[in-house]
């Protein structure tokens, strides 16, 4: 009986070690690829690093200095860091706010089995195709569209609207409302998508139970839709704000890397850039890219929390 035991021992074959040989590529390129730069920002941000002409000044460590001068007054009369965070948290609200709206509205509507649309698949087709067009595109075009000499405001001064040309990229509101437009129109199609495969993953005999019991379309949607998608919702969201947050190509390109008009349409990535591309500055450029790490660590967290509580 001992040697059936061993030679049974010795014949069978363990395939958990396949699993891990098989996940080996990926903690591979996540480590060096992934973990690494981010510790080496870490590191960085405790340096006085960055060049002065054809000198380079440092690597020197200074310790928390870095931090310091982000929430520093600046000669201007305001913190750089402050005004760009409120910045960047406006820009994501004005393009945020209708996409989740319109993109719930549009899921809902091609969803319901009692409409019963038909030719979804080319409307879920022409929703995500802005999507596939690249930011700096877009901004090209909204450009030249707004612009001086543009067509909006040829049309205007043909229609005999305006007297003068409207300068659209000169002033707060228009810039602002330009950078949200486009936001929502890149990604609304992508939100819509995915709402709609939650809610059909949702199963119908809940509604249809939900409409025998007398319930109405408001409260069939916040007891039972919004409830059961909320794992959805939630992915959405955090995914759409941690988006915001690293918004760049936009406004980079919009205002030409200027954050026009007075910085009001300059983002926390167009500020790091500014440290990265100009001063070469990598001491601070770690800093705000800590900053960054926890910002977005700590708003999923608090979004997640908040939305997921009864």
């Amino acid at each position: 009986m001992e040697k059936m035991k061993k030679l049974s021992k010795t014949k069978s074959i363990s395939y958990a070690k396949w699993g891990y040989i098989f996940i080996i590529p990926f903690f591979v390129v996540y480590l060096i690829f992934t973990l690494y730069p981010q510790l080496l920002t870490i590191y960085n941000s405790f340096f006085e690093y960055y060049r002065d002409g054809l000198n380079v000044i440092g690597p020197n460590f200074v310790g928390l200095r870095n931090y310091k001068e982000l929430f520093t007054i600046n000669n201007a009369g305001y913190v750089p860091i402050v005004k760009y965070s409120l910045n960047t948290l406006i820009l994501w609200i004005i393009g945020a706010v209708p996409q989740f709206l319109i993109a719930m509205l549009l899921a809902l509507f091609f969803t319901s089995t009692r409409l019963n649309i038909k030719g979804q698949q080319f409307f879920k087709t022409v929703i995500y195709m802005p999507n596939l067009i690249m930011a700096s595109a877009f901004s090209m075009l909204f450009f030249a569209l707004f612009s001086q000499v543009g067509p909006i405001n040829q049309l205007l001064q043909s229609w005999g609207a305006v007297n003068e040309p409207i300068n659209f990229l000169g002033m707060t509101i228009s810039v602002r409302g330009l950078i949200g437009l486009m936001n929502f129109l890149m990604w609304f199609g992508n939100t819509t998508i995915l709402l709609m495969a939650g809610i059909q993953g949702i199963d119908e005999s809940m509604f249809e139970s939900a409409r025998l019991d007398g319930s109405n379309s408001t409260q069939v949607f916040f007891n039972i839709t919004m409830p059961l998608l909320m794992p959805i919702f939630i992915y959405v969201f955090i995914t759409s704000m941690i988006g915001g947050i690293q918004m760049f190509d936009v406004p980079q390109v919009l205002t030409n890397g200027k954050g026009t008009p007075n910085l009001t349409s300059t983002t926390l990535i167009m500020y790091l850039n500014n440290f990265l591309g100009v001063s070469k500055n990598f001491g601070m450029a770690g800093a705000v890219s800590v900053l960054l790490f926890i910002i977005t660590a700590v708003l999923s967290a608090f979004v997640f929390k908040t939305i997921t509580r009864k």
